[in-house]
């Protein structure tokens, strides 16, 4: 299978210009996909003959760690186009999904930024620091998630357990339709996290190094303990021989 990854500055107007090219210049037959974490596929594909065969191809940082990859079908994408990607992508040992619709921050981005909005607004109400944030999800319902997604946890604890617990919760949870103040203001402020020195929390060379240092062992040993369920490199294709 021909597929050409475009992997460009995060601008519109130059992932058109440049998909236009490969309009021209790709084989006919090969997929072209974008790994915009932003732009809609069906947007970047607008007015291009090419546009069946283009999908977006989310990759997650850091991309050699961690083994999701989204397979985003635009509007005018041809299923069969996908799931072609998504066989190649289980070929070469990632986790791919399928998402069936083209919208903002595809799958995996809209479920971050819903716990994201929560965390913040915990914060941004002084009901808990961020600290105490993060502890709460690394230690807490977030430890979970290396051995069970959110849906197949319910089927564990009870469906009828979650959903009286949502009845509850469900009205108090942040709704808020721009970014929380504790996060825009410090954006505002130039504190953008390690690569400015501070964020929620201060930084120096030393300090951001040992982080860096303890965040890829510990990936590295989640990825351990989850190997025996990761496709192995030309898995599809061995299963598809085997048929």
């Amino acid at each position: 299978m021909d597929l050409v990854i475009e992997c460009i500055p995060e601008r519109l107007d130059i992932k058109q210009a440049l998909f236009k090219q490969l309009e021209q210049r790709a084989r006919k037959d090969a997929l072209l996909a974008s790994n915009s974490s932003s732009f809609p596929i069906t947007a970047i594909a607008q007015g291009l003959a090419t546009q069946q065969r283009m999908l977006g191809l989310h990759f997650f940082m850091p991309a050699h760690l961690t083994p999701l990859v989204e397979v985003v079908c635009g509007e005018a994408s041809r299923m069969e186009c996908a799931e072609n990607l998504h066989a190649f992508m289980r070929q070469c040992g990632m986790v791919p999904v399928l998402v069936k619709k083209d919208l903002p921050g595809f799958l995996a981005n809209r479920l971050q930024h819903a716990l994201a909005r929560e965390a913040f607004a915990l914060i941004e109400a002084g009901i808990a620091s961020a600290e105490d944030v993060d502890s709460a999800v690394r230690f807490g319902f977030g430890f979970r998630f290396l051995a069970a997604g959110p849906v197949l946890q319910r089927d564990h604890a009870g469906l009828e357990v979650h959903c009286a617990a949502g009845a509850t919760m469900y009205p108090s949870l942040a709704a808020n339709k721009e970014p929380s103040p504790c996060l825009s203001q410090r954006v505002a402020e130039g504190k953008f996290g390690m690569k400015s020195g501070e964020g929620f929390f201060k930084w120096t060379p030393e300090s951001i190094a040992q982080e860096k240092q303890r965040y890829q062992k510990t990936l590295l040993a989640g990825l351990e303990l989850l190997k025996s369920e990761l496709p192995s490199v030309g898995d599809a294709a061995e299963q598809e021989e085997s048929a």
